[in-house]
Parts: structure tokens; sequence; C-alpha cells
């Protein structure tokens, strides 16, 4: 987990966003900031563009105006330390599925280049001890998910984005993700999240409702 104390500098901020896809706008003059030790929910139904929004605030949508600057400077500038210092967790399960669950682990938290033991914690931690060597193929969808969510425990990025990671998690799962978030805005991080799951242990959390749909 981040050990980063809570401090100001810590900050993601967005300007007058605007952003169009197939001639229709998703959202317009979005403005918001979220700082260490606090959470945004960004809610809304299907196709109002919360995952376009978090691709965008991960810098890897460039298709919209305005600007999103991470502790004062716009990310595309600082790109490279941009992308160690956030975490972005998209809504689609982030492995590879000919991969065993420790392949896929190490190649998710290459930046921080964990040893075996680490990777092997991690895994335990997300209840896949005894699942290390198995192919991802052969795990379910809520195991899936979990190697992909075992690289919270890792990583040491201030920023995490996170869309819809509750998706396929049971109850036991959902209660362990809510502990790392908890944890994490605890020890002065941020997240931005996307998820219809209420989100009980974070007191410190503000919401951004987007409309439109399909």
């Amino acid at each position: 987990m981040t050990g980063t104390s809570k401090t100001q500098t810590l900050c993601l901020t967005a300007n007058d966003i605007t952003c169009e896809r197939d001639d229709r706008v998703l959202f317009e003059r979005l403005a918001f900031q979220i700082t260490g030790g606090e959470l945004l929910q960004v809610v809304g139904p299907n196709g109002s563009g919360k995952t376009t929004l978090l691709r965008l605030l991960a810098g890897l949508n460039r298709e919209f105006s305005g600007e999103v600057h991470w502790k004062g400077r716009e990310i595309q500038s600082v790109y490279p330390e941009y992308a160690r210092e956030r975490l972005y967790q998209g809504h689609t399960v982030a492995v590879k599925k000919p991969l065993t669950a420790m392949e896929n682990l190490r190649w998710l938290c290459a930046l921080e280049s964990p040893g075996d033991e680490a990777l092997e914690a991690a895994l335990e931690s997300v209840s896949l001890a005894g699942y290390e060597h198995t192919p991802c193929a052969q795990l379910s969808a809520g195991q899936q998910r979990r190697v992909g969510l075992a690289r919270l425990v890792i990583s040491q990025a201030p920023l995490w984005i996170l869309d819809e990671p509750f998706t396929a998690l049971d109850h036991a799962g959902i209660g362990w993700l809510e502990q790392q978030i908890s944890h994490h805005i605890g020890q002065g991080g941020a997240v931005v999240i996307t998820s219809h799951h209420a989100l009980t242990e974070v007191s410190t959390q503000s919401e951004l409702v987007l409309g439109g749909g399909v």
C-alpha cells in the first residue's frame, strides 16, 4: 500500500472537460478536483461516459477539450512520471488467460519489480493461495478479477483510477476491496472510481453524476 502522506500537492484537477463520441456530447464543461485522502465516485447510466472519463483521467484518451492536471501540471506533459504515480484498472478483467496467476501479476506489477514472495503474498491476500501457477483460463470470472486486483497490494501509486472493480466479486471479495480502498484513502492516497456499489467504509468521498444514457 502507498505510504503517501495526505497533502494538497497530491492533486488531480479537471478543468472545463468536454468529450464527444459519434457526434454526441458525452459530458461537457466538467470541473472537479481530488486530493490526497479523498475518493471521487463517478456515477451515471450506461452510455453516460463513465469509462471514457476514467480513461481520459488516466491519460489514455486524448479526444477531449479542456485540461487535466496532476500536481499542477498537465498530465500529457509529464506522462512518464504520471503513469508511475497512477494505477489504472479498467472495467474488463486485466489478465491474459493463457498465463498463470503469478505470471499475470508479475506483468501487471512490472514497474514495481516485485519478487515472487511479494507476488505470492498478494495472491494469498485475495484468497488465491494454491492457484499461483494455475492458468487464468481455468479460473472463474471472480478469481480472474482477484488476480488483477491483487496489484493493489503491491502498487505504490498514490492515485488509483478504478473502473467497476467490484464486478464478478463475491461478498468476501467485495469486503476485501472495500478495506483496500479505505486503507489507501486513510494513508493519504486518492481514488477515482466508477461503481454501482455503495462504498460505506470511506468517509471522505464525493460524487460526480454524469447524465445521458442509451
